[in-house]
């Protein structure tokens, strides 16, 4: 695990270089710059922030936080705050610690997100990281409407060793749903995670066909544990918000994998959305591979950002 875990590090700080070059070197920049905190050094200090799609409910939110701060331990130098501002930012983006309930009772997780963002990769990737946890994983295709989605998710199934129903192009999603629910009280599943189909311009069909996929879960299966967890393209930035709102409207968002972190510019919007739509990131993906998807710590992020020293991956 501490291979794992330091190597993920490794990489998401490598991922993150772009980002980091976009929001901190500015920041360090501004830190350096000015000889007094006043209004003018909070300014461009929010500019910064929200240049670098941190977005402008969080930005309010981290210097609103940092000014009571600065306040309290009568703070004069800028270059002190960088470390408030670090602790702020971590504050702003701390997961809670029920976020991962799920992988530890019976539960059915939708995986929503509109295609391309790495939706059928995410949900073969959690089967492996389930699996390899010790829990039992059932996977449902249910995205029947892109051809090659079934062959991709079987493919990812096979590779983590798991079972997985449905996949055939053109059947209906919710009885693939419902054959799926049915097969995992019948083999005491504990997972059941559930790729489904993302096409949020045809939003009215979308609604209807998620409404009749969770009807019919809870008919079936009502004592299962519940996710919904949308999948973003950490590229989109901003766009990837308006997704998320989105699909907010049609299911009740439980968390968010965030994916392709690696070489984006615009990283600052995993501080964004779970800020804006008070639903936490609980994965992020930097990579191919299984290993480059893990569950989301926010130390580990704003240090990654920062580039600070982890010491406590080092020391696993």
């Amino acid at each position: 695990m501490g291979e794992e875990k330091k190597g993920f590090f490794a990489r998401l700080k490598e991922g993150l270089a772009k980002t980091r070059n976009n929001i901190v070197n500015s920041i360090d920049d501004l830190f350096s710059g000015f000889s007094a905190i006043d209004d003018d050094f909070y300014e461009e200090l929010e500019e910064i922030l929200i240049m670098g799609d941190l977005g402008v409910n969080a930005t309010s939110e981290i210097l609103d936080r940092l000014k009571k701060q600065v306040k309290e331990k009568g703070i004069r130098q800028p270059e002190a705050c960088r470390q408030l501002l670090i602790d702020s930012i971590k504050e702003q983006m701390a997961v809670g610690e029920t976020a991962y309930d799920f992988e530890n009772k019976q539960s059915v997780v939708l995986i929503i997100g509109v295609n391309g963002v790495g939706k059928t990769t995410s949900v073969g990737k959690l089967a492996g990281k389930l699996k390899a946890q010790g829990r039992r994983v059932l996977i449902a295709a249910a995205d029947t409407f892109r051809a090659a989605a079934g062959e991709q998710l079987a493919e990812w199934a096979n590779r983590a060793g798991v079972d997985m129903i449905g996949g055939r192009e053109g059947s209906d999603p919710a009885s693939v749903i419902y054959d799926a629910v049915n097969a995992a009280r019948a083999r005491k599943i504990d997972v059941l995670l559930c790729d489904t189909a993302g096409r949020l311009h045809n939003k009215k069909n979308l609604m209807e066909e998620l409404k009749k996929m969770n009807r019919i879960i809870d008919r079936e299966f009502p004592d299962a544990h519940r996710e919904n967890l949308v999948v973003l393209d950490g590229t989109t930035g901003q766009n990837a918000l308006v997704q998320a709102r989105e699909f907010g409207e049609v299911a009740n968002l439980t968390g968010i994998i965030l994916t392709k972190m690696d070489g984006t510019a615009k990283g600052g919007i995993a501080v964004a959305i779970q800020s804006e739509l008070k639903i936490p990131v609980k994965y992020i993906g930097v990579g191919e591979s299984i290993e480059d998807l893990q569950k989301f710590d926010a130390d580990q992020f704003v240090n990654a950002l920062f580039d600070v020293k982890e010491n406590k991956s080092e020391e696993v």
